[in-house]
């Protein structure tokens, strides 16, 4: 992956994360709301998880873009994709079906995620 592949992987995952951030309390929020509701959230808990999901994604966004500690940020967003997807697993499990692929989209996601980490790892190792 040559220097400009990495940059260009970066970029969107950090596009991807800060789309995701805003689209949670804007036009995606009524979606939140309702799975959550489905999976028996107590009302007085969904606005601040929706909010902490959308703080944390917008966090890892603004990182991306810093390019510091790459190699945090990575395994932060492996993290985090796997535990989303965990949790959506159990809590509205026709995701997986949905046309739009809001889960099964994380598997080519989560490989980038881990070409761009290994990727810096060589060129830091070179350096």
């Amino acid at each position: 992956m040559s220097r400009i592949e990495q940059l260009l992987a970066r970029l969107s995952l950090a596009l991807l994360w800060l789309l995701t951030a805003a689209v949670s309390l804007t036009a995606g929020k009524a979606i939140g709301v309702e799975v959550l509701q489905s999976a028996g959230i107590p009302e007085p808990l969904i606005d601040p998880l929706i909010w902490a999901g959308s703080v944390l994604d917008l966090g890892i966004g603004l990182w991306l873009l810093s390019g510091r500690a790459l190699r945090w940020c990575c395994t932060l967003q492996l993290v985090v994709i796997v535990g989303y997807s965990l949790l959506l697993s159990l809590m509205a499990p026709a995701f997986w079906l949905h046309p739009f692929g809001p889960l099964s989209k994380n598997a080519p996601i989560l490989v980038l995620i881990w070409l761009l980490m290994r990727h810096h790892d060589k060129a830091a190792a070179l350096a």
